[in-house]
């Protein structure tokens, strides 16, 4: 099921919005992982970047498959290796991965979904015992050029809000992620 207005615009105005470095070290994804996934690759903002700072594989999954083409075609160019890149409905396929298996996963602009928890679960049920969830999300204090409709955009005490806390430590409380979003990091218990 796709995420609700969660259309993408053109690639260079996309990769415009966002500080990439900048947000990876502040979400804490750096040598220390070994396995990251990130659910909703699109254009590979993230993907391309954090690959080359893990240890060990990117488990990349998106459900249109016009993105996972377009960065199965970078991964390629740029001689990338440890990007696992798969169309899939994480919402009602699971990413299929094993049990407390991973590391991290990155919930980036994505949990504007009807139900933002099913994300929050499947990444409990893959993640390690203290692996962690890196969650960024457009701001709706500030006018921003893209985004979700301001109604459904979650403020961050709404992600708090809803992260269970017997499952899930707070890691890093809300912060701004000039311009336009903020960020969080969680664990898993």
């Amino acid at each position: 099921m796709k995420v609700r207005d969660s259309g993408m615009p053109d690639e260079n105005l996309w990769n415009e919005f966002f500080d990439i470095n900048l947000i990876l070290s502040e979400l804490q994804i750096d040598s220390q992982i070994t396995d990251l996934v990130e659910i909703g690759c699109g254009y590979g903002t993230f993907t391309i970047p954090a690959a080359g700072l893990i240890k060990g594989k990117l488990f990349s999954f998106d459900i249109d498959n016009i993105m996972v083409e377009s960065l199965k075609k970078k991964l390629h160019v740029n001689y990338i290796v440890n990007v696992i890149i798969e169309q899939r409905d994480i919402l009602t396929q699971t990413t299929g991965l094993a049990v407390n298996s991973i590391d991290y996963v990155m919930l980036f602009n994505i949990l504007h979904h009807d139900s933002p928890t099913d994300f929050l679960d499947e990444s409990f049920r893959i993640l390690k015992r203290n692996g962690k969830i890196g969650i960024i999300h457009w701001r709706s204090d500030i006018s921003t050029p893209r985004g979700p409709d301001l109604s459904i955009r979650p403020k961050p005490e709404q992600i708090l809000d809803m992260i269970d806390k017997k499952r899930f430590n707070i890691v890093k409380e809300p912060f701004i992620l000039e311009p336009y979003h903020y960020g969080l990091v969680i664990s898993k218990k």
